[in-house]
């Protein structure tokens, strides 16, 4: 916490984003403002959320902190970069870029905010050294709807893989190196972003290869196919199936195993009521 206690000029916000990170990496169940707040002992999440919402501190400093204690402790010259975007499910409309979209969180068209996400991965280990919230056109579109949520005029729409690629460069211009970036197919596929990113000299990006590996590691854990079509973003599940439908356990094999486990269990029967008698 020492690395950016500097960036809050009073004790009270010190304070309460050490209780704030501490409550993120504990066990609780579920993590928001008013469970982190009674998990450190407080009656309300009023401090938190003023943390949050409006105390004076430069978000952009502390993610550089982070960012470079990430890459300090996790350093390795074969480090890789993860972009990926992930949606947090929302009730009400009044949340910073939230509609209605189809969300990997749920599995399903949601009521949801959606944001990117840099992660930095080597052999030492992984986390997550940037953000970007995505805004959707229809926010941006709308100035009244941005001005009462703290959008600040300035704010314009930008794609996913431009996102992206903010994160990446600011990632770079800090002086890190990246062997190369990994994505799916929504930031491979972009020829701008692949472009840009060849010419910083990182590789550009290899996505089919982690698309591949996530799909082995669901299907070996025994994940069935919707979940498969989920996290893979595929428009249907016979497109799952045509591309690692080879990778399920025969269905003959799958049922002799059945029949193998409902004999050995008879079998078992009969002996012990054969011992008692």
């Amino acid at each position: 916490m020492s690395r950016i206690a500097g960036r809050f000029a009073r004790v009270e916000p010190r304070r309460r984003v050490r209780q704030l990170v501490l409550g993120l990496l504990s066990d609780l169940p579920r993590k928001n403002c008013w469970t982190i707040a009674e998990w450190a002992g407080e009656r309300t999440p009023d401090g938190v959320q003023h943390l949050l919402g409006r105390a004076k501190w430069d978000a952009g400093q502390v993610r550089d902190d982070v960012r470079g204690y990430v890459v300090e402790h996790l350093h390795d010259d074969q480090a890789v970069l993860v972009v990926d975007e992930t949606g947090d499910v929302k009730k009400g409309t009044g949340t910073v870029g939230v509609q209605r979209r189809y969300t990997g969180t749920a599995g399903r068209i949601e009521n949801a905010q959606v944001a990117v996400y840099l992660v930095y991965a080597g052999r030492r280990g992984h986390a997550a050294v940037d953000r970007e919230l995505y805004v959707p056109r229809s926010w941006i579109s709308d100035s009244d709807r941005c001005r009462a949520a703290g959008l600040g005029e300035e704010t314009g729409f930008a794609t996913k893989p431009e996102l992206a690629a903010r994160m990446v460069a600011r990632f770079l211009d800090a002086g890190h190196r990246a062997a190369w970036v990994a994505g799916d197919e929504v930031y491979g596929g972009n020829p701008t972003l692949r472009t840009a990113l060849e010419e910083r000299g990182t590789g550009g990006f290899r996505f089919h290869d982690l698309r591949h590996y996530l799909a082995s590691l669901l299907i070996a854990s025994g994940a069935d196919v919707k979940i498969v079509q989920a996290r893979l973003r595929h428009a249907s599940a016979k497109t799952t199936l045509d591309t690692y439908g080879h990778l399920w356990p025969d269905s003959d094999e799958s049922t002799r195993a059945a029949i193998d486990a409902v004999l050995a269990v008879r079998t078992e029967q009969r002996q012990n009521q054969a011992r008692d008698v």
